[in-house]
């Protein structure tokens, strides 16, 4: 089945994102991080300034310009440097060690790196920042002589005379590295366009006036947060910048600038939840909250709720589209559902055959969108892959209500089949997640000669409850799903993440595929 969002006439100009902020209230505080703020005013300065003294530097329009960045005010000041200055936005996840670095800089063949001087010991190990053609600029320390410049002084410098010529809507403004998920990170590429419909279409879907608040807890280096920022800013919203995404950080944000939405993933969420500081009053001014990167279970939905008095807001998106569906504000919001398709997002539900599904079926999930990728930087075989006629292939599963609200199941390439039906990992990870003794969980499928794949899931232990045996928990899982309970349980110290945060189900399956027991064997 088809879904379509509504409508959207024009993008956001994302080069002159601040316009309405700057001519409706340029002395009122535009982006805001504890013990710093930066008005309309002076983030459009900064940001002009910054653009100029990076074209002084010797970088030319097109140019690829990375960045290794905590999530600091500063940062968002860079990339809306780069889009005036026509280069490309290079963010690398701050949890990138030497050979992910390497990686990122072969395939965007940056041009110089902006890098937070903490970060120092592993981009001396890279093998490419020495052959940088520009070099390295360093954040963090004024006074270093690492590198051709400090971010700080070419903040705080007049401008070089150089001149920004104002990109094209077709240039390219944007390279964000996936997951890698499915192989080593690919450069997903976007220009000044596809940006601006990311934009405006994150902008309809949550609803944003300038009277909101946005608290985007987690990094801009990822698309989520950067895409909520760029929305913000385009209506004359506030936005409140948390340097890192635990209790410590986010609950006095919370309690001091009252936001009016709030964006987590699951686990930050669940641990401020359960922070024995957190009470419902600091969630009292907000009106959403949204949580997403990976599934929400029904035990935080419960939590969260129970606290709070509204649900989570689930969506679904990806580097390559951005947000492509909520659960609408002002309607309603279905614990589970990733929601419908938001404004400028056509959804398509296919079959193997490549029909489309019925209402109720699972399908492959093919979106047609404005905000659709330009395609994988210098890959144009990867890129290949995923389009047709309009469309991209997301590689996941969903399934539509008689309503029109979606259902996510999984990737098509994590699906367990087990006797010939198919499986979600998602759905067995919701039911051991509910088990008070269940910190964290990730299941995936083990090769069987008998069933075809057997059901595995590794666990970590919420060391405040009563601990539970393996077979507790298969049978616990039986209750709630039936035969798509796991056969085998594992019990980890740790779960493996990837780098943008969310469980390494890759590395799990790898864990499975070389019968690694690191911890206590699994019981059956």
């Amino acid at each position: 089945m088809a879904l379509k969002g509504q409508l959207m006439s024009e993008p956001v100009d994302v080069r002159d994102v601040l316009r309405i902020g700057v001519e409706q209230c340029p002395d009122d505080v535009a982006i805001v991080a504890i013990g710093e703020a930066m008005t309309w005013r002076e983030l459009e300065a900064a940001s002009t300034s910054l653009a100029a003294n990076y074209r002084g530097l010797g970088l030319e329009p097109g140019d690829r310009l990375a960045s290794l960045v905590p999530n600091r005010i500063l940062l968002a000041v860079h990339y809306l440097a780069c889009f005036k200055a026509g280069l490309v936005a290079t963010p690398l996840n701050y949890r990138y060690m030497a050979p992910e670095i390497d990686h990122a800089l072969e395939v965007s063949n940056a041009a110089a790196l902006v890098m937070h001087v903490e970060r120092v010991d592993d981009v001396d190990a890279s093998k490419l920042v020495p052959k940088l053609p520009v070099g390295r600029i360093t954040y963090g320390d004024p006074d270093s002589t690492v590198g051709v410049a400090t971010l700080e002084a070419l903040l705080a410098s007049a401008t070089t005379g150089a001149r920004c010529e104002a990109p094209g809507r077709s240039d390219p403004a944007a390279i964000f590295f996936t997951s890698g998920s499915t192989g080593p990170a690919k450069g997903v590429t976007h220009s000044i366009e596809t940006l601006g419909w990311m934009t405006a279409g994150a902008a309809r879907a949550f609803e944003l006036t300038p009277d909101d608040r946005f608290l985007p807890a987690s990094s801009m280096s990822h698309i989520g947060s950067f895409m909520w920022t760029l929305a913000s800013l385009s209506v004359g919203a506030k936005v409140v910048v948390a340097r890192t995404f635990d209790a410590g950080e986010v609950l006095p944000l919370l309690r001091e600038q009252r936001p009016t939405i709030l964006a987590m993933i699951p686990a930050a969420l669940t641990a401020l939840l359960r922070d024995h500081a957190t009470t419902a009053e600091d969630f009292a001014s907000l009106r959403l909250v949204r949580c997403g990167a990976d599934k929400v279970s029904m035990e935080l939905e419960k939590e969260f709720t129970d606290l709070v008095g509204f649900p989570v807001d689930e969506g679904y998106g990806m580097s390559e589209v951005g947000l492509a569906t909520l659960n609408p504000p002002s309607g309603e919001i279905r614990p589970g559902s990733i929601g419908v398709p938001v404004p400028g997002v056509e959804i398509a539900l296919l079959g193997d055959d490549g029909d489309e599904v019925s209402t109720g079926d699972v399908g492959r999930v093919w979106i047609k969108t404005r905000s659709r990728t330009v395609g994988y930087w210098r890959n144009p075989s990867a890129t290949a892959e995923i389009m047709r006629d309009g469309w991209l292939d997301s590689g996941d599963l969903a399934r539509a209500d008689d309503d029109g609200y979606l259902w996510f199941y999984g990737r098509k390439k994590q699906i367990i089949v087990h006797d010939g039906s198919n499986i979600s990992p998602f759905e067995v990870e919701g039911a051991l997640a509910e088990h008070p003794g269940v910190e964290l969980v990730g299941v995936v499928g083990i090769i069987d000669e008998t069933h075809g794949e057997n059901v595995r899931a590794y666990v970590t232990i919420d060391t405040t409850a009563e601990r539970p045996t393996a077979q507790d928990l298969i049978e616990f899982a039986r209750e709630r799903v039936g035969y798509k309970a796991p056969e085998e349980v594992v019990f980890l110290e740790e779960m493996p993440l990837n780098p943008t945060g969310k469980i390494d189900r890759v590395g799990l399956k790898r864990m499975a595929e070389e019968h690694l027991h690191p911890h206590v064997p699994s019981v059956r």
